[in-house]
């Protein structure tokens, strides 16, 4: 259920809500905005008994029931865009963000390198894998804590912030000591033990969709997190496995019109994973800016063919230059789109 209550209510009228709610057996969770307050409960009690009840109070505007089976990421508990603040970055607002990096750190001059070249093209956060989930137990799996200390040294060389990725629920508290962004790959989308965790942190998480996920899924797995006491989730197309085998996986394009219909929550691009071709990689981030993403989080190495992971789909830092030159056209028109937009909401 969403109850919006009325303009200017005090504190005792909407604590008399909460209490009113929790009488219902529901749990109670509200955003409170400057002069609004929009109050979600979520449970299994008599939602019919509890609507009617909740409407005769004179402090209530309105009550509704939200369809939807998520309900804190779903756009009718909370209209507005969220906007989640990483490093000084607000992810979900009036700036396009770009996120860039290797797949893989490897060594203290790759990862410096890296940072030093995607922050002076114009890149906000620097993207890095220090625990790296393989196909194969023989691959490169990362270097671990070492790998999350050279990612606070570019931090600290370059300003940018850090996301990289958490695989376990006891990693969580050690990742999020180095990271601004806590990154939940496609593998995991649905290990709802390391989600419920996530839920505990007040780190930033992007949560990337599963090779095999539905939307659905995508924005259930979500729901886990926010449900859990986090509200600062960003979400992240990668591409779907599908039959086609002439680009890596297939990215669902349209994933990111449905789901800022969908919900509130950011929705970034991931154009290397979806495509694994660094030739597709500009034209596939055009698309995701002109469609409506958030931002997108792209794979750059400084010697792409000597990558220790996904060196096929990085691009160089001269080609990484030049996408962010192209991109420039897009970025203006998705900016005069969004303050369109806030004019018209």
């Amino acid at each position: 259920m969403i109850i919006s209550i009325k303009l200017h209510a005090t504190r005792a009228e909407i604590d008399a809500v909460c209490e009113r709610i929790a009488d219902f057996g529901y749990k109670v969770h509200s955003i409170e905005g400057e002069e609004r307050v929009v109050i979600g409960a979520v449970g299994t009690g008599d939602v019919t008994a509890c609507l009617e009840s909740l409407e005769a109070m004179p402090q209530v505007e309105k009550a509704v029931r939200i369809s939807a089976p998520y309900k804190f990421v779903s756009r009718e508990f909370r209209d507005s865009k969220t906007r989640v603040r990483a490093n000084g970055v607000d992810i979900g607002g009036d700036e396009f963000v770009m996120m860039a990096g290797p797949c893989s750190v490897e060594n203290e001059r790759q990862i410096l390198e890296s940072a030093h070249g995607v922050a002076a093209q114009g890149a906000q956060f620097l993207r890095g894998g220090a625990f790296k989930p393989r196909t194969s137990p023989y691959d490169f799996q990362g270097m671990e804590r070492e790998g999350l200390k050279l990612l606070r040294k570019a931090q600290e060389e370059t300003g940018l912030g850090i996301i990289t990725e958490v695989m376990s629920d006891r990693d969580v508290e050690m990742v999020a000591e180095y990271a601004d962004i806590l990154q939940i790959g496609a593998r995991n989308m649905q290990n709802f033990a390391l989600l419920k965790e996530l839920g505990k942190t007040s780190r930033p998480v992007m949560l990337k969709r599963g090779l095999s996920s539905t939307i659905k899924e995508l924005l259930m797995s979500a729901e886990y997190v926010v449900a859990h006491g986090n509200p600062n989730v960003i979400l992240c197309e990668r591409g779907i496995r599908t039959f086609e085998t002439a680009t890596r996986n297939t990215c669902d394009i349209t994933a990111i019109a449905v789901l800022n219909e969908l919900t509130h929550l950011p929705v970034m691009l991931d154009p290397s994973h979806a495509t694994g071709k660094r030739s597709l990689v500009p034209a596939l981030s055009r698309a995701g800016v002109a469609i409506g993403a958030d931002g997108l989080i792209v794979e750059v190495h400084p010697n792409p063919e000597k990558a220790m992971s996904d060196g096929a789909q990085s691009l160089s830092m001269p080609q990484f230059g030049a996408m962010m030159r192209e991109l420039k056209p897009y970025v203006e028109l998705w900016k005069a789109t969004r303050v369109e937009e806030a004019v018209t909401a």
